[in-house]
């Protein structure tokens, strides 16, 4: 039993260590994703030299009535640009089954935001993240998104150069 044990832990380290992803953070939201609630990722200095993928990770439960989720992400660099994306993300297969990885009620997203990007200003970058998902045929937004109970972002080292 120690065995197969420290076997497990053996193959977990090795797995842990295969990873690209060079930075990460996650933020929670226990009470749903409320429409005026901007969710900030303060990115460190990374080498301006390397071309990184970023993604958008998102958890859901069974809570979540919608079989997309709509998103406002802007990237505010070091020196006062900002680039914004109104980006469209499907959640549910059409036979009503959560797309995304996870057993039972929890799946978790990994959904591509940018690719092939370098982070060539020195200084942090901030990404801003802001739910922006409307019902049919009506103009405000849902004002608290239930069932979205984390949403991060992750920075991986691009596998190809653009």
């Amino acid at each position: 039993m120690r065995n197969l044990f420290a076997a497990i832990l053996l193959v977990l380290f090795f797995v842990a260590c295969d990873s690209t992803t060079v930075w990460s953070d996650t933020q929670s939201l226990p009470e749903g994703w409320d429409k005026d609630r901007n969710v900030v990722f303060t990115v460190p200095q990374l080498d301006s030299l390397k071309t990184y993928d970023v993604f958008i990770n998102v958890r859901n439960t069974n809570e979540y009535p919608y079989n997309n989720l709509f998103l406002i992400a802007a990237i505010e660099f070091p020196h006062g640009k900002t680039i914004t994306d109104t980006l469209e993300y499907r959640m549910a297969y059409p036979n009503g089954e959560w797309m995304g990885e996870g057993l039972g009620s929890v799946k978790e997203n990994k959904l591509w935001f940018r690719e092939g990007i370098q982070f060539s200003e020195k200084g942090n970058y901030n990404i801003i993240l802001t739910q922006a998902v409307r019902n049919n045929g009506e103009t405000q937004g849902v004002s608290q998104l239930p069932g979205i109970t984390d949403v991060g972002i992750s920075i991986e080292e691009a596998t190809q150069s653009p």
